[in-house]
């Protein structure tokens, strides 16, 4: 028996979920999105305080496995809205709706829609021979899962609008100097490094993650005075957590906080 397209260990607060396709460079397909959904909420409700996504073999995601759609194109092509509609779109709200942080882990090529899924997570730890490429346009398509939302939010519009019209791969050396990742490591230390920073954030006040989260997403799309009536709800809601009030009565006993996700 094969073995499944998305698979799970949970260690030490933290969910490690893996796309497992390595013969395809982990490209997705409607049941291993539906599985990566499901796995998401699977590793919350089982109470992991972080989730580690990284992909099998030499890939993190080349994105949308077109051979597995390739006959619909003899009848008129894909039926891309329903593609990315009930497949990739809930993965996508999933991710930005998590209690807990998210970390990409990329671990070699992120492509196309894969490379989405690394924008759409919170952290991006890459391997020093990581690479992205939006891809898009050299098939003749546009950016899709979330990709013209968070791409220009991390590395500006023009840099973007450049990355997407040209669509080159990008290494892990210029993604870190761009703002398109938060760290690169060398690839015979990466596991380890990638759940180390999970771990670290697992330890950390994750309803605040969460709530920072809501705050920079809003941030987006409202005015500066709206944000500023938001802002209130939020820290409202921060500071009543356990996480708040045992974080300064530490710090009043000058010891250092113990955080736990409540």
């Amino acid at each position: 028996m094969s073995e499944p397209s998305i698979l799970y260990e949970a260690r030490e607060g933290v969910g490690i979920v893996t796309l497992n396709r390595p013969e395809v460079l982990n490209a997705f397909t409607p049941d291993m999105l539906d599985l990566l959904h499901d796995t998401l909420h699977r590793a919350t409700d089982e109470g992991q305080r972080a989730i580690l996504l990284t992909g099998a073999g030499r890939a993190f995601s080349a994105g949308q496995d077109l051979a597995s759609i390739q006959d619909q194109y003899v009848d008129g092509g894909p039926d891309f809205v329903s593609l990315l509609r009930e497949h990739f779109h809930p993965v996508l709200r999933a991710i930005r709706m998590l209690d807990v942080p998210i970390i990409a882990a990329v671990n070699g090529v992120a492509a196309g829609a894969g490379m989405s899924v690394a924008l759409a997570c919170d952290i991006r730890i890459a391997a020093e021979n990581a690479r992205f490429a939006t891809a898009f346009t050299k098939i003749g398509l546009v950016p899709d899962a979330g990709m013209a939302h968070t791409l220009p939010r991390l590395v500006g519009f023009g840099r973007a609008n450049w990355m997407l019209m040209q669509a080159d791969p990008v290494d892990a050396a210029t993604a870190l100097s761009i703002g398109l990742v938060d760290r690169v490591v060398a690839a015979d230390v990466f596991a380890t490094e990638a759940f180390a920073l999970a771990r670290q954030f697992a330890a950390g006040p994750t309803r605040a993650y969460a709530l920072t989260r809501q705050l920079l997403d809003s941030a987006a799309t409202t005015s500066f005075d709206h944000l500023l009536d938001l802002e209130a709800d939020v820290q409202a809601a921060a500071g009543a957590t356990e996480d708040h009030r045992a974080a300064v009565a530490a710090f009043l006993a000058k010891q250092p906080p113990t955080f736990h996700g409540r």
